[in-house]
């Protein structure tokens, strides 16, 4: 209908005429407006009046239209005769505010009515300055600016804006509102223009957040530990509240380090923040720190070991935004004769962190005080590292906390080192704009990580249901829950019990850990009636098929019953990504040959040289002063040799 106004109010015009066209009005919301239209023609004329969604108004077919104004809304009215000739009014807008209406007069009769006035203005120069005023009437009030007592001629609506601030535009301002019945003026308001101040800097974010931990306990050559359990998942459930994808594992041999940390790296690019932690035996040699695997022999060397400089340096040749390694580990020095292979510099990028748990040459302790094991710099470390400060300051901060705890006092002190040059945070937030390719791409190989096989409910024969629902512990730890949801009259005494194919050796089940472990299943709203733990997922080749046994007495013949039921789920988590598949594997025996030759003789020539006049060291068990009940346990595991290879 609104394209055909202008024929509509051509056609027949001689045989209508509207002498009176409604007017636009400005009211306070629910309030009661009266549109009036008056038309001369033949005979007894007829009225029908429409919204501008070009729909009859309900009852609007008289020459006056009374409506509640709800919301602003066009109106328009045809009139009629009774030879079907016809002709529209003008459009008017009942334009309404839903504001303050406290001071309109009860016989208010449409005089205008200032509801907003202008406020003054301190505007910096180059920005936008605003000024509003809104006024009721009956018919909608005019308005017209005044800048110093001038008007200003192309300002004549309700808001007065200026896109660039200049010293021009300092000054008092005030509004004229009228309409046929009365004018009125605003209060005058003083417009001060500033110069411009310098806007605090963005705040840095990160493309994506991404964290690997590892913690080696269970170790074949070598003294086991109890903190990393603990220690990796706790940081890990911290750095997720961060923002942060992570993946946490557990015992870890050196190719399976090696293939979990190609997978972390694939997780960086341009602008993410990369995190590598690691807590278990390690050293130092110069000046490059090494990470002892689980399957690594006695005595163990630099082959079998994973050097942190060169992890560092994949980390930046990923373009990150920021690279923090959190090393809890011991740095005794070792074999510092020995020539260190080479790791070319990448040019200097900056926003690189390395938290040593302890300085050069110094052990990492770990407390063990039997109802939870933490290493002393993880245990300070998750107290700090959720608070929005720059990563440095927050290290600092744990570095602060261990030196006042008495049990390491002259043992153990934190180093920092670091070429932040941004006050980047672990808290800060992740922005995606720009790099949501790169996200999907990143969401898609983290959830292979990640993914849970999914809650089933199995129905036994003999009527019972058991839930069987699943949790990770950690990215290679599953954890299997089965509970009796229902009970049949023909069935009591029930029990349910799980097992596995392929059998996943439960790493926990030595003395002291199991308890640990416990603590973690049953701090969760779960009140299974069995748990299955599926521990070193990494090196799962073949899907696993759970076993669920139900065990009843038959309410009547009062025998004992077995029922069993399997169920297949995949390769859940980190056993997705086949982590025994490591491209180093080949690549080390390669050269296992020639560094053979090539280093024999260097071996020979100074195998005596790392010789203690007591043989071989070993990490042991101390007792810190003054503490009857809590013991601190070396990080550390000193080799007989330690010869650099190229890795």
């Amino acid at each position: 209908m609104t394209g055909s106004r202008a024929i509509h109010r051509q056609m027949m015009i001689s045989e209508i005429v509207i002498v009176r066209h409604p007017v636009s009005v400005c009211v306070p919301v629910n309030h009661r407006v009266t549109l009036r239209v008056r038309a001369e023609g033949t005979g007894v004329l007829s009225y029908q009046w429409f919204s501008e969604d070009e729909r009859e108004v309900p009852g609007g077919t008289q020459a006056d239209l009374t409506i509640r104004a709800k919301k602003t809304q066009g109106y328009v009215c045809r009139v009629n005769d009774h030879l079907h000739n016809f002709v529209f009014s003008e459009w008017v807008k009942v334009k309404v505010l839903d504001i303050d209406k406290s001071g309109l007069p009860i016989d208010w009769q449409g005089e205008p009515h200032i509801a907003i006035n202008p406020k003054p203005q301190k505007v910096q120069r180059g920005a936008k300055l605003t000024l509003r005023c809104a006024a009721f009437g009956i018919p909608t009030p005019h308005y017209q600016w005044h800048r110093n007592g001038e008007p200003l001629l192309d300002k004549t609506t309700d808001t007065l804006q200026i896109n660039c601030a200049t010293a021009e535009h300092e000054g008092w301002y005030l509004c004229s509102v009228s309409n046929v019945l009365e004018e009125r003026w605003t209060e005058p308001v003083d417009v001060e223009i500033v110069e411009t101040v310098k806007p605090p800097p963005a705040a840095l974010t990160a493309t994506d957040k991404v964290a690997l931990l590892i913690g080696n306990l269970n170790y074949t050559s070598h003294p086991g530990l109890m903190a990393p359990t603990m220690d990796v998942h706790e940081l890990a459930n911290l750095l997720q509240q961060l923002g942060f994808r992570v993946v946490s594992l557990l015992d870890l041999t050196r190719e399976e380090m090696l293939a979990a940390i190609d997978k972390f790296l694939q997780l960086l690019d341009k602008g993410v923040y990369g995190l590598f932690y690691y807590a278990g035996h390690g050293y130092e040699h110069a000046g490059r720190n090494y990470l002892v695997a689980v399957d690594a022999p006695q005595p163990y060397q630099t082959e079998n070991c994973v050097c942190v400089q060169r992890v560092m340096h994949q980390m930046q040749e990923r373009q990150t935004a920021l690279s923090v390694i959190l090393l809890d580990t011991c740095r005794k020095w070792y074999n510092q004769d020995c020539v260190p292979s080479v790791i070319m510099p990448l040019a200097p990028s900056g926003n690189t962190v390395y938290g040593y748990g302890t300085c050069e040459d110094a052990e990492a302790f770990e407390v063990q005080d039997g109802g939870k094991s933490t290493g002393i710099f993880t245990k300070y470390l998750n107290r700090h590292i959720l608070q929005s400060e720059k990563v440095t300051h927050v290290l600092e901060k744990v570095s602060e906390d261990l030196g006042k705890d008495p049990l390491i006092t002259g043992k153990q002190a934190v180093e920092i080192k670091h070429t932040v040059k941004e006050p980047r945070s672990l808290a800060d937030k992740v922005q995606t704009t720009g790099h949501t390719r790169e996200l999907h791409l990143r969401d898609v190989c983290w959830k292979q990580a990640n993914e849970l096989p999914r809650k089933r409910k199995l129905v036994f024969h003999c009527g019972v249901e058991v839930e069987v629902s699943f949790s990770a512990l950690f990215s290679n730890v599953l954890v299997a829950f089965a509970t009796v949801k229902t009970i049949c009259n023909h069935t009591q005494d029930c029990t349910v019990t799980l097992s596995s194919t392929p059998s996943m050796e439960d790493i926990f089940s030595r003395s002291g850990r199991s308890e640990e472990m416990d603590s973690l299943l049953f701090n969760t709203p779960h009140n299974p009636d069995c748990t299955l733990r599926l521990c070193s997922l990494q090196k799962l080749k073949e899907s696993i098929v759970i076993r669920v046994d139900l065990h009843y007495t038959h309410t009547d013949s009062k025998l004992r019953h077995t029922e069993s039921q399997q169920m297949d789920i995949g390769k859940p988590l980190v056993a997705s990504c086949q982590l025994y598949r490591s491209k180093h594997a080949a690549k080390d025996r390669g050269q296992e040959s020639a560094s053979a030759k090539s280093m024999g003789n260097i071996l020979n020539h100074k195998s005596k040289l790392h010789q203690t006049a007591g043989g071989p060291q070993h990490p042991h068990t101390r007792k810190a002063v003054c503490t009857a009940k809590v013991g601190i346990t070396q990080r550390c595991n000193e080799p007989e040799e330690n010869d650099e290879n190229e890795l």
